[in-house]
């Protein structure tokens, strides 16, 4: 079964952002998100993020939460910066 993915506002917004080629990119890994669990090259993060997922692609992060059988894509931009906030 497929897991439902969702995105933020916030994340929406980033993504509207980003240039063409990269924005291809970023879509093509959230797409793959529908996969979940069986996603390669997801990691969870730690810290002050714990319980909260990231994919890459490039020097770009996805930043996602699990809701249930719903994957939330929350923060979609470039790896300078991004767990911070």
């Amino acid at each position: 079964m497929a897991a439902s993915v969702k995105i933020t506002p916030e994340a929406l917004e980033q993504a509207g952002r980003l240039d063409e080629p990269i924005y291809s990119r970023i879509q093509k890994a959230i797409e793959r998100l529908e996969n979940w669990p069986k996603v390669s090259g997801v990691k969870a993060l730690r810290g002050g993020l714990a319980g909260h997922f990231r994919i890459r692609t490039g020097d770009f992060r996805v930043q996602f939460r699990l809701e249930g059988q719903a994957v939330i894509v929350e923060k979609i931009g470039h790896r300078d910066g991004f767990y911070e906030d």
